[in-house]
């Protein structure tokens, strides 16, 4: 098996290259940084083009907000990238990216805005300097009063259960709920529903499955699930669970990623991975491993894996069957690859980079 490589973004000013290696010719599993592709400041979300994944966009979370795009390859290596474009991201700290084949669509943290760029596989790769923007409703400030005080777009994504339109998804840790937009006549992106959670609750991501919606909520630290049909229907709570085993949670700790790898020959139960941050334990913060063997509606805590990294933010499938898990500590620990054991109920460290090589990783993107 060829050694895979893994980009990193980060809270430096860089998206590292990595090679993984899961069988080397002698010895353990190894993984070592191939390259280092300075963009500007944190870029902390990476994604690929659909149709050409050596074209890599970010963003960069700053007050201005940016987005670039990086190629890969140009050298005959896929190891360091160039940046071929940039934009404006249409708000304030963009921390999210969706790429459709011919649309950029940007979820601006700080200005509560969502934008749009037409992007191409082609140069200039970013048709337009000037984006489309929305700004997300905001009635009142949340009981998180530090955190809740407008709209905070923190990850958008396309609905996996409409089959018949393109519909986002877009959760909002600063209005409680999950927006779902729509595409009007004029092509053009509009709310037609949304999703309320619990006061307080700051939804930060969401996968699906089946006809059900899970969301993880930040600054609580659960995990909500909703019976979830096509609109206009209204969703159904079901239930809600905490990411962690002890309890009470301190205000500081944060649930951050959720992953819902599709069932394979290799890992045919479904589980959720939901990770965690600012665990005071001496062992690092924990991956939270739920089963679903009881039903897509009733997610069961079977397993917290223990990481010895400080605050995971970022974690992301990839190899054969999604046997790997590479995940990072921004504030400690650098980056550990984990694989999968006891049919996924269980993950174990098999390779790992200190904090001195990669520098505050947020994200990963398997190439």
């Amino acid at each position: 098996m060829a050694p895979l490589t893994i980009f990193v973004a980060s809270y430096t000013d860089s998206i590292y290259t990595l090679s993984f290696d899961p069988v080397p010719s002698t010895g353990s599993p190894t993984l070592n940084l191939l390259a280092r592709t300075i963009v500007g400041h944190h870029p902390s979300w990476i994604t690929s083009h659909p149709s050409d994944k050596s074209l890599i966009y970010t963003g960069l979370e700053q007050a201005d907000g940016e987005v670039a795009a990086i190629k890969y390859g140009r050298g005959g290596t896929v190891e360091e990238g160039e940046v071929v474009a940039r934009a404006k991201s249409g708000g304030a700290d963009p921390c999210s990216l969706l790429v459709a084949e011919d649309e950029l669509i940007i979820g601006n943290y700080s200005s509560g805005t969502i934008a749009t760029l037409p992007i191409s596989t082609s140069a200039p790769y970013i048709l337009s300097p000037h984006p489309w923007t929305l700004s997300m409703p905001f009635e009142h400030v949340g009981r998180n009063k530090t955190r809740q005080s407008s709209s905070h777009p923190h990850q958008i994504i396309f609905n996996p259960l409409n089959q018949t339109e393109k519909e986002l998804l877009i959760p909002d840790l600063g209005t409680d709920k999950v927006w779902r937009l729509t595409k009007r006549n004029d092509d053009k992106w509009s709310i037609r529903g949304h999703i309320d959670f619990e006061a307080g609750g700051g939804p930060r991501h969401v996968a699906a499955r089946g006809n059900t919606l899970y969301t993880l909520l930040e600054l609580t630290s659960k995990l909500a699930v909703h019976i979830f049909p096509p609109l206009p229907a209204p969703p159904t709570p079901l239930t809600s669970l905490f990411t962690l085993s002890a309890l009470p949670i301190p205000d500081n700790m944060l649930a951050a990623e959720i992953l819902l790898p599709e069932p394979n020959a290799s890992f045919p139960e479904t589980f959720i991975y939901t990770s965690n941050r600012n665990d005071p334990h001496s062992e690092g913060d924990t991956i939270a491993i739920f089963s679903l063997t009881a039903g897509e509606g009733q997610p069961e805590l079977v397993n917290e894996v223990r990481t010895g990294l400080i605050h995971v933010r970022g974690m992301a499938f990839g190899g054969d069957e999604d046997k790997y898990l590479v995940v990072g500590g921004v504030e400690g620990g650098g980056v550990k690859v984990f694989e999968r054991i006891d049919g996924g109920k269980g993950l174990q460290e098999i390779a790992k980079l200190g904090e001195d090589v990669v520098g505050r990783p947020t994200g990963f993107l398997w190439h």
